[in-house]
């Protein structure tokens, strides 16, 4: 009977595939915790519950053993290491229909996007189990404060979040809360483990499709963030000029941001000072 490849090969894959599988079950209890949350808050507006998305995550499961023993013969060890790392690390779009209602009529919207610094470390130092739930934490937080002030989550990844605001005001907002509650805060988890949130900000027109926005301010938003340094929120002179009571302090530098042209004065918030 000829076997569509060796026997070596096909052990190979299924090695391979078993690691897939333990890497999507751990992906998919993510998700199940963050969908149950989601639930909990978003009840009226989910079409879908926690259940159907496990299901779904056990699904996509499967789906990847099978895919695993075809890439190993067909791209190698190397090809499917590399497929794998960029399906795990890929955005979830959340919250889809709410998006849509935060751009303004010319398209205009305030991006927040967030990281918690160091992120690799702390998940090594802590162990998967001890980071998904430092993460439940920190989630559990973000979108706390981001209901509060009306924004939406656009998309999620591990621990960094972009975040849609009507108004500047409110992302800073959402951002200083975000910093006090963590520098302050009563839980055990993150009084064991401290995090610093770095943090971009600003506003412009953005193109908006299935729930997702793109376009060259999208960029400067996380361009932005890139920038910060754990516990800073810097924003751009757009957002500086449309939020008051608030005191900023100008970058000493200009900075020139990956991928877009010449060099741009960014202002780090006072958040320690500020309500």
């Amino acid at each position: 009977m000829n076997l569509p490849f060796d026997v070596d090969l096909l052990a190979l894959a299924l090695a391979l595939g078993l690691v897939v599988v333990s890497t999507a079950l751990l992906v998919s209890r993510i998700q199940l915790r963050r969908s149950r949350r989601r639930v909990r808050r978003l009840s009226a507006e989910l079409s879908q519950p926690a259940t159907v998305k496990a299901a779904k995550g056990a699904a996509w499961a499967v789906k990847n053993v099978v895919d695993a023993a075809y890439r190993v013969r067909d791209q190698g060890v190397g090809g499917l290491l590399r497929n794998s790392i960029e399906e795990l690390t890929r955005w979830a779009v959340e919250d889809r229909q709410a998006i849509s209602k935060v751009a303004g009529p010319d398209g205009s919207v305030t991006l927040l996007f967030s990281d918690i610094e160091d992120s690799t470390s702390l998940n090594e130092q802590l162990g998967d189990k001890g980071w998904v739930r430092l993460l439940d934490v920190h989630d559990e937080l973000v979108h706390r404060l981001v209901d509060r002030e009306h924004g939406h989550v656009v998309k999620s990844q591990g621990d960094g979040f972009m975040i849609a605001f009507g108004e500047p005001d409110a992302a800073v907002r959402v951002a200083t809360g975000l910093q006090h509650s963590i520098t302050g805060t009563r839980s055990r988890t993150l009084r064991r483990t401290p995090i610093k949130v770095r943090v971009g900000i600003h506003a412009g027109k953005v193109v908006a499709r299935d729930g997702d926005y793109f376009g060259l301010n999208v960029a400067m938003a996380a361009r932005v963030a890139a920038q910060a340094t754990g516990g800073e929120i810097l924003v751009t002179d757009g957002v500086r000029e449309s939020v008051e009571d608030v005191t900023f302090t100008l970058c000493a530098e200009a900075a020139e941001l990956k991928g877009i042209p010449g060099t741009h004065q960014l202002w780090s918030v006072d958040w320690e000072r500020s309500a």
